[in-house]
């Protein structure tokens, strides 16, 4: 099963167990994080493509750490002119484990579950 979810102004293709480098969320380590844009959903072959989104579906991450990525150098020039500029930037990021993708029937089997083990228990 996998999603894909909109994101800081992107598109980001996700499964269970991925870890993804998202813009800085405002979110602490060890703090759980709903995404509930959520574009598509391929889930057993069956595929849900939303309009925009797709309605009852959530993705749910776990967030691992912040940093910054390596420094870029923007290097702006104006010939003839001798107007240089030499600027460096390093984009902030949090670092993202995807735990879980909850769609509806998703939900249904976990329910069924747990009735039949409650079933073989009693």
């Amino acid at each position: 099963m996998y999603a894909i979810i909109e994101s800081c102004g992107r598109q980001y293709k996700v499964t269970e167990g991925d870890v993804v480098f998202f813009e800085k969320l405002d979110a602490k380590v060890d703090q759980n994080v709903t995404f509930d844009k959520v574009v598509m959903v391929s889930e057993e072959g069956k595929v849900q493509v939303g309009n925009p989104y797709v309605k009852g579906v959530e993705v749910v991450g776990k967030v691992v750490s912040h940093g910054k990525a390596k420094k870029i150098i923007v290097f702006k020039m104006k010939a003839k002119k001798n107007e240089r500029k030499k600027q460096g930037h390093r984009q902030p990021y949090t670092k993202v484990e995807i735990t879980a993708i909850k769609t509806a029937s998703a939900s249904k089997k976990a329910e069924a579950k747990k009735e039949a083990t409650e079933k073989v228990e009693a």
